[in-house]
């Protein structure tokens, strides 16, 4: 076995150089002369060259693994562990190494974490995938999955600690942090569910060494893998935006289906009759539930951008973008101003090493907070509140040729990718103007969203030669799935012809969504699908809106007919 060091500390000098020694020492009297490079103050000392590849390199204080010579297997070591006892880090290295070589044989350990911005069905269809796929390659894994109800299947320390390599699925960012040390894979969850074992064989070649600080390597015993890539820098802007939407739903759910039993049991006027039980559930809905969603879908926009750090100059501007008229649409710029702002601060403010403590606590929040309120207050608060109160008013005037057009086309886009970034961009759109007391396109959505499951069961039904034996069998959990509104029933029937399949698809929800919103139906929550109707008041023009989804289905079924060719 050949080995490597590498010993770096930005902020420091003797103790690199002290800790290079120690670590020289200690593997002579065990027989080794490693190459050993130092890095300290912008010098290299006894650089390694890059042509080497050592079965084992062990980085010790602050490496990069970017630019740092190949290896079989990095491991990682802190400065001040090693001055203490260097002997004893580099044995726990190598025997590391020697239970890792001696376990090649064992099946490769997987585990994983599936999660998207409903937590509903992508998130374990996700899971499922992975599952599926991990047995066909012959490895075992362990899925996590955080959806709407929490992180259901957890990962202990012990398995995480014998994986192998780690895939995050996942359209919200995630917490990766205990994954320190490990080799992981980030990817949304749509490549889980189309073709898990293509996912995880990605993951096998392709999964970076995600970082530990020197802290958590100290923790850990003072030897563990580890890579210093930001979490966040590879989360693009739609990633983003889900995090926060996906935590701003519960408040959404809550508060409408809140206000809509207010006016079940006090009519329209609910809010107005003080001491009344329907006065208390509006105040609890309109006044509570719905005045955190804003702050709270900028607070966790930021805070997947930025980490912790993060989430309070978020939901200040959230609450900013509350207070002066800017709604959602002020709530998602600030937590990108937040966010941004935030991450930079920390990449930008260098403190000396005992006074890094102070930069998540103290002056990032400080600092995030002024940034964002300041922007908030004199740059785009107020041109962002004019901009939603006229995009208000126009779609409260819609009437007509006009309505329904809008409707088709949140309808249509429910269906182009069902799940992914365009479906998810009608659904954000569509939730966040329920702040601001428009409803009428949330129902057009639900019901395009709604129809391309139920317009699959219709047509294997109508029409069963144009299917499969096993798309036949599954109509009927097909049919609840678009019931439940989870649109994502149909991908199994997409992505066996999508080129036919999804235009009809969108033939459908884009009828069901005109026809929605020509009627005026409007719903107040923004999930439940069909059983949300069993609710007072919860959506309005009940048996016209149905008749849309009704129509979207029957849409769909025959425009499968038309596109699909007949298998037997």
């Amino acid at each position: 076995m050949t080995l490597a060091i590498i010993v770096a500390d930005r902020d420091r000098t003797t103790q690199p150089l002290l800790a290079a020694e120690a670590l020289r020492k200690a593997a002579a009297a065990r027989g080794l002369t490693p190459p050993i490079e130092v890095r300290v103050s912008g010098a290299v000392l006894g650089a390694i060259d890059p042509a080497v590849t050592p079965d084992v390199l062990l980085l010790v204080g602050d490496v990069a693994p970017e630019g740092a010579p190949q290896a079989g297997r990095w491991l990682r070591a802190d400065i001040d562990a090693v001055l203490q006892d260097a002997g004893a880090v580099l044995t726990r290295a190598l025997e590391q190494e020697t239970k890792a070589s001696a376990g090649a044989d064992r099946p490769t350990r997987i585990v994983a974490i599936t999660s998207c911005p409903t937590g509903i069905a992508h998130t374990f269809m996700a899971a499922e995938g992975l599952k599926q796929g991990a047995e066909k390659l012959g490895h075992d894994i362990r899925v996590e999955t955080q959806g709407s109800v929490g992180a259901r299947d957890g990962l202990t320390p012990e398995e995480i600690a014998a994986a192998d390599v780690v895939i995050i699925a996942a359209d919200t960012q995630v917490d990766v942090s205990r994954f320190a040390g490990k080799r992981v894979l980030n990817s949304p969850t749509k490549p889980a569910i189309n073709d898990g074992a293509a996912l995880i064989a990605k993951a096998l070649s392709e999964a970076q060494l995600h970082g530990a600080t020197s802290a958590a390597a100290a923790a850990a015993g003072g030897a563990s893998t580890a890579t210093d890539k930001p979490t966040a820098a590879g989360a693009g802007v739609y990633k983003h935006l889900m995090t926060g939407v996906s935590f701003m739903l519960p408040f959404v759910v809550a508060g409408g289906l809140l206000i809509a039993l207010a006016f079940a049991f006090g009519g329209i006027y609910a809010g107005d009759q003080d001491g009344t039980f329907a006065h208390a559930l509006f105040q609890i809905g309109a006044k509570a539930a719905f005045t955190l969603m804003v702050p709270a879908l900028a607070g966790y926009v930021a805070f997947s951008i930025a980490d912790r750090p993060g989430l309070a100059p978020g939901m200040i501007g959230g609450v900013l973008a509350s207070q002066i008229g800017a709604g959602f649409l002020g709530g998602i710029l600030a937590g990108f101003i937040a966010g941004y702002a935030v991450r930079y601060m920390s990449r930008w403010i260098r403190l000396p090493r005992g006074l890094e403590g102070l930069k998540p606590v103290l002056l990032l929040p400080l600092l995030g907070a002024l940034v964002t309120g300041l922007a908030m207050i004199y740059v785009v608060g107020k041109p962002t509140a004019q901009a939603l109160a006229a995009l208000t008013t126009w779609l409260q005037a819609l009437q007509g040729g006009g309505a329904s057009t809008l409707g088709a086309l949140l309808g249509g886009m429910m269906a182009v990718d069902m799940g992914g970034p365009v479906n998810k961009a009608a659904y954000a759109f569509s939730t966040g103007l329920l702040t601001n007391g428009v409803y009428g396109p949330m129902a057009a959505v639900m019901a395009g969203g709604m129809t391309p499951p139920l317009g699959l069961f219709l047509a294997t039904r109508l029409f069963p030669a144009r299917f499969t034996a096993a798309e036949r069998e599954s109509g009927p959990a097909t049919a609840l799935l678009g019931l439940a509104f989870i649109t994502e029933g149909a991908l199994p029937f997409a992505a066996r012809d999508p080129l036919r399949v999804i235009p009809a698809l969108v033939a459908g929800s884009a009828t069901a969504g005109a026809i929605s919103m020509a009627m005026g139906a409007q719903l107040r929550a923004p999930h439940g699908g069909i059983f949300v109707a069993l609710i007072p008041n919860a959506v309005s023009h009940v048996f016209a809106y149905g008749l849309a989804i009704a129509a979207g289905s029957v849409v769909s079924a025959f425009a499968l007919r038309g596109l699909l060719r007949r298998l037997a």
